[in-house]
């Protein structure tokens, strides 16, 4: 229980991170306009990852799963960012 809670903590914080930045730039316009709504929808991504966490059956499941959706969000991010398909 223990490992799935500290995923949930740790983990779910960089996926709401990521998550929260590809809320944030990919509307079009600059990013500064929404930067408030990102900011207020980043506390319920990360209590909704760390809600997910509890979905597993395990915590190396849940640190798993959790660390490769991070992964994946920020590669996303960078791969958007590198091919300049956000301002």
């Amino acid at each position: 229980m223990w490992a799935r809670a500290l995923a949930g903590l740790l983990a779910g914080f960089f996926v709401a991170a990521a998550v929260t930045g590809l809320i944030t730039w990919l509307p079009p316009g600059p990013w500064q306009s929404v930067i408030v709504p990102g900011m207020i929808a980043f506390i319920p991504l990360w209590m909704l990852a760390a809600l997910w966490a509890f979905a597993f059956r395990t915590g190396p499941r849940a640190w798993g799963w959790l660390s490769a959706s991070a992964a994946f969000g920020f590669g996303l991010l960078w791969l958007l960012r590198h091919f300049h398909w956000l301002q």
